[in-house]
């Protein structure tokens, strides 16, 4: 399992085991695409209480590493597949692995085009 800080927070709802379980295997594939996490929280935000049924869940990720975080923010996403929390969840570390594979593919490429100075 991870070796750096997750934190999960539920805003506007109550605490769900299954829900959390389902996010902490999301941020264990995560380490598949970029060995260097050092932090990762997630926040969960419920439809208000005063909205209609058929409110949209938004998922906020932000993914420390050395050097850069990459922040997903799937608030105002209307799709209303995100009525169903589970849907929202994984598009939301959907986007966060084409974020990671970027940010790792852009390194690389820094890396190839810069070769280390002979000493």
């Amino acid at each position: 399992m991870a070796e750096f800080s997750i934190d999960i927070l539920f805003r506007n709802m109550d605490h769900s085991a299954a829900v959390e379980a389902d996010i902490r295997k999301k941020i264990a594939t995560l380490e598949r695409f970029a060995d260097h996490i050092v932090d990762c929280r997630v926040v969960v935000d419920a439809p208000h209480k005063h909205s209609h049924k058929g409110g949209l869940y938004d998922v906020h990720i932000n993914i420390a590493m050395p050097g850069q975080d990459i922040v997903i923010n799937r608030a105002g996403v209307r799709d209303h597949a995100h009525e169903d929390i589970y849907v929202a969840v994984r598009d939301a570390f959907d986007a966060a692995v084409r974020k990671l594979e970027d940010h790792v593919r852009k390194e690389r490429d820094n890396t190839r085009k810069h070769p280390p100075e002979p000493s």
